[in-house]
């Protein structure tokens, strides 16, 4: 299948940023593409979902938390070997509960402040989100 024919796989990405200035990452378990890589948590959008809809699914199976509300940051696109996302990147900022890696990823909270993130590899869809994090709270 050539580039141009390749379906494209919707994602929703959820930005926790807590009132330290400081944003969650994920590590990606083994058996996944990039295993080891560190991301933003989310996952695909399924039939019928909005994007809300999903990230509140997602981020219920993926860290144990009930997100109250999200605010759209950016979609972006990134072509990985395995698939071609749309990843439409929201900010939380209120969530009930502690978030815990209930997948068996490892966690790490990073400061938004710090020129770079202190657990690498990251995810390469992720750079654009965190630039785009950076450049809103600055302003």
């Amino acid at each position: 299948m050539s580039d141009a024919n390749r379906p494209v796989t919707e994602v929703a990405a959820g930005v926790l940023l807590d009132s330290e200035g400081r944003y969650l990452l994920g590590q990606r378990p083994e058996g996944k593409p990039y295993a080891g890589y560190w991301e933003v948590p989310g996952g695909k959008i399924e039939a019928g979902e909005s994007v809300f809809m999903a990230l509140k699914r997602e981020l219920q199976e993926e860290l144990g938390i009930d997100i109250e509300s999200s605010e759209e940051l950016v979609v972006l696109e990134h072509d990985y070997p395995h698939a071609y996302v749309r990843l439409h990147v929201s900010i939380i900022r209120k969530w009930n509960g502690v978030p815990k890696g209930c997948e068996g990823q490892a966690l790490s909270w990073q400061l938004l402040s710090d020129a770079l993130p202190t657990v690498e590899p990251l995810l390469p869809a992720a750079w654009p989100m965190l630039e785009k994090l950076r450049m809103l709270i600055k302003t």
